[in-house]
């Protein structure tokens, strides 16, 4: 139901007909498609607004040097996770509800059939923390091991929620930064 209401949002005006009943026009905010990546695989590594909850694949994707498959994982945000909102004490564990069979979902569209335990975390690419919804476009099996993997990029959503409540980056930007490069955050943060 979420993909459909996100396809449904790609359109500037769409017309809702009822049998025998007429229709009502509902006029949308625009919204204007970004550049990006525009292959199947890889991560979109050029800052540029993700395609938020559009998944374009649901098999076969493939993580590349700790950043997962943007056709698969491109992200995806809740309108209600506002800073305001988000820099609230408790406000990730108020929103997360990720259930087993969505994490499994997570995994067999990675082609993860098994794994031992602490090997992976169905992570949020962009996190609960900085306004990232449980929706599957925004879960990904990460990696513990090679380094950096899942324990550096729990670091860097840390760092970037402070930066966030702190005023010193806006909210979006924050978002854009981890869902397209956050290896690039957590090498500025490494130096």
């Amino acid at each position: 139901m979420k993909r459909i209401i996100c396809l449904l949002g790609l359109l500037a005006v769409f017309t809702i007909a009822f049998s025998g009943c007429g229709s009502i026009t509902i006029t949308l905010p625009a919204i204007t498609p970004t550049s990006g990546s525009t292959g199947n695989t890889g991560s979109n590594t050029t800052g540029s607004e993700p395609h938020w909850g559009v998944q374009t694949k649901t098999s076969g994707c493939v993580a590349h040097d700790a950043l997962p498959d943007s056709a698969c994982t491109p992200g995806a945000v809740l309108a209600t996770g506002t800073k305001d909102a988000i820099c609230q004490y408790g406000y990730s564990s108020s929103v997360r509800n990720v259930p087993v069979s969505e994490k499994d979902q997570a995994y067999a569209e990675y082609g993860i059939t098994h794994h031992s335990p602490g090997q992976y975390e169905v992570d949020h690419l962009v996190p609960l923390e900085l306004g990232g919804s449980n929706d599957i476009s925004n879960l990904w099996p990460e990696a513990a091991s090679p380094k950096p993997g899942f324990h550096e990029k729990d670091k860097v959503e840390n760092y970037l929620h402070d930066q966030v409540c702190s005023g010193a980056v806006s909210l979006k930007k924050a978002q854009i930064e981890i869902a397209t490069n956050w290896l690039a955050v957590y090498n500025t943060m490494s130096k």
